[in-house]
């Protein structure tokens, strides 16, 4: 996986000045990134490889993976229309119950929780013009 990100740094900022080791330019900082992520990801590979080890991960719990999912799309395609506060909330409160082992009340107090970071963090600290409340809840 970083391999596969790493490569994809690398393969990015080629498209950008690359510039001189006193006066990098903007696609420098991401090639080191992308070679950086890229040998630790093959370092990785290696020591692994090397160990011999094997590891079972179980099964794949396929219900977290369509929660988590659909949790996505659902914040891609309602985000503009509910607003950022509930269409966040509800991505949360998704993404928390995807586990079978929350509770109700722990996910309320994560997704509230989750709600109130986010908000602060990318509508007030980043100052991201995304509307807290959308147009389809009459706001």
């Amino acid at each position: 996986m970083f391999v596969l990100i790493g490569g994809a740094f690398v393969a990015g900022s080629l498209g950008y000045e690359l510039g001189t080791p006193l006066r990098m330019g903007p696609g420098a900082f991401p090639l080191l990134v992308g070679l950086i992520l890229a040998a630790l990801g093959l370092a990785i590979v290696v020591k692994g490889l090397i160990a011999g080890e094997m590891i079972s991960f179980g099964p794949i719990p396929w219900r977290a993976v369509g929660v988590i999912v659909l949790a996505v799309v659902f914040f891609g395609f309602t985000v503009r229309g509910l607003g950022f506060v509930p269409t966040s909330a509800v991505t949360a409160l998704l993404t928390t119950l995807a586990s079978s082992r929350v509770r109700p009340l722990t996910a309320l107090a994560v997704a509230a929780g989750l709600t109130v970071a986010s908000t602060l963090i990318f509508v007030v600290g980043l100052q991201l013009r995304i509307p807290l409340w959308g147009p389809w809840l009459g706001f």
